[in-house]
Parts: C-alpha cells; sequence; structure tokens
C-alpha cells in the first residue's frame, strides 16, 4: 500500500473535517478487532476513539488509488445495503454513473458474473420493450405476471444496469457488514476500498479507512470523498487535439 503526502494545514484541514462527522468514533473496547489496534487514539468510556491521524493518511492512500481509476476510466462497484449507507451509496454511485449495490448483495454477484449479468441483461430488455411499446404483445394477464418479476428484479438489480463485466474495484461501507461481497471481490483478486469502523478486520481489505460507518453524515463524507478523487483522475486526462 502506497504512502500518501499528507502534510500541514492541509491535514489538518482534513483531520478537522472529519471530526465534525463524528468520523473518531469506534465501537466499544470489547467489540474491537486485533487488526485495527493501531488505528485506535484511546478508549474513553469503554468506547474506542479512532486516531484520526492515521485514518487521514490512510484516506489519502486510497484516493491516491481512486485517482488513477478515473484517470484510467475504470469502473468502481459502491456496495453499502445497510440504512445508514444506503442513499449515500446510490447518490454518490449515480453521479459517477457507476453501478451500485444498495438493497441487498446477492451472493454471487462476484463470483457468479456469467448468472447476474442474465438477470441485467433481462430487467434491461423490459424497461427497453415497456418504453417502447415492445410488451403489447403480450396479454394484460403475461403484463402483470412479467411486471411483478421485473419489480423484484428492479428492487436488487436497478443499480447494476449497464455492468457488462465484473467491476475492476469494489468501494464498501462497512466491510463486516458486507463480508459476502469482500470475500467474492478476494476471490475474484478485485481490490477493495473499504470504510470500516473497529470490529471489522481489515487483514483482507487493499485500501481499509478506519472510521465512523455509522454515521450518515460521516458515511457520506468518506464516500464523497472517494468520488471526487474519481472526478479528479478524470479530469487529469489532457482532452484529445484535434485535427
Amino acid at each position: 500500500m502506497q504512502k500518501a503526502d499528507l502534510k500541514g494545514k492541509d491535514a489538518d484541514t482534513l483531520i478537522e473535517k472529519m471530526f465534525q462527522v463524528g468520523a473518531h468514533y469506534g465501537y466499544s473496547k470489547t467489540r474491537r478487532h486485533p487488526s485495527v489496534a493501531k488505528y485506535i487514539y484511546a478508549t474513553k468510556n469503554k468506547t474506542d476513539i479512532i486516531d484520526l491521524e492515521k485514518t487521514s493518511v490512510a484516506l489519502e492512500s486510497a484516493t491516491e488509488f481512486i485517482k488513477k481509476l478515473g484517470a484510467s476510466s475504470k469502473t468502481i462497484l459502491f456496495v453499502g445495503t445497510k440504512p445508514e449507507a444506503r442513499e449515500a451509496t446510490k447518490s454518490i454511485a449515480e453521479s459517477l454513473n457507476m453501478p451500485y449495490v444498495a438493497e441487498r448483495w446477492i451472493g454471487g454477484t462476484l463470483s457468479n458474473f456469467t448468472e447476474i449479468k442474465k438477470r441485467i441483461n433481462e430487467l434491461e430488455n423490459y424497461q427497453k420493450d415497456s418504453k417502447d411499446g415492445g410488451l403489447d404483445k403480450y396479454t394484460k394477464k403475461e403484463r402483470v405476471v412479467m411486471a411483478k418479476k421485473m419489480e423484484k428484479l428492479a428492487r436488487y438489480y436497478t443499480g447494476l444496469l449497464g455492468l457488462k463485466k465484473a467491476p475492476d474495484v469494489l468501494f464498501v461501507i462497512d466491510a463486516k457488514a458486507e463480508h459476502i461481497a469482500v470475500t467474492e471481490a478476494k476471490n475474484r483478486d478485485i481490490p477493495v476500498v473499504s470504510l470500516v469502523n473497529s470490529d471489522s478486520n481489515i487483514n483482507n481489505i487493499t485500501y481499509p479507512i478506519v472510521g465512523n460507518d455509522s454515521s450518515i453524515p460521516s458515511v457520506k463524507f468518506f464516500t464523497t470523498h472517494i468520488a471526487n478523487a474519481y472526478k479528479i483522475g478524470q479530469n487529469s486526462v489532457p482532452a484529445p487535439k484535434e485535427v
């Protein structure tokens, strides 16, 4: 993992912003996973306080990686299904035109992507036919049955529409809650960037960002930071010269 060069006022400003959104709040000491011990600054009233100085370094390392992804137009799959993460996951992914999973991770999304892709295509075709009048050839009863089936597919696969191949990277909010997604990514050698709290095992995370993953302001802050890094990477690519 490369180390970011974050100094002076920039570091102070970043740490202050993280402090303002409550990123320093960990869980109780009894829930702490040994792998995050070095990120804990202190324990107050039996609750771990995260060392935001170390978090800032980890965050900058992750954002440098994300900038490179943006520069090469790589695909990031955003994953955050717990209530505190859903809105940020969906809105940030959509702002980048990236795929997301905000409802529930379907087992096999990465490990059996060929099968998942069939369901995505089925939903895409249905939506296209619905828009273009392609469903008129079916009876009313058939359309009702199809609509019910597509409603269920839409709930879990809408965020994956347009995903034609396995993503290049996962950005995960709470790797412990999304352990199936993380495991599938690891088995496919797909890097994982993740916001994790003090209860998570960070050994299998490529770029762990230790911070509060259960507070909406904190989740939004880190997710936005990642999105901005991707945009910076995109904008760093020179526009093609006119012939």
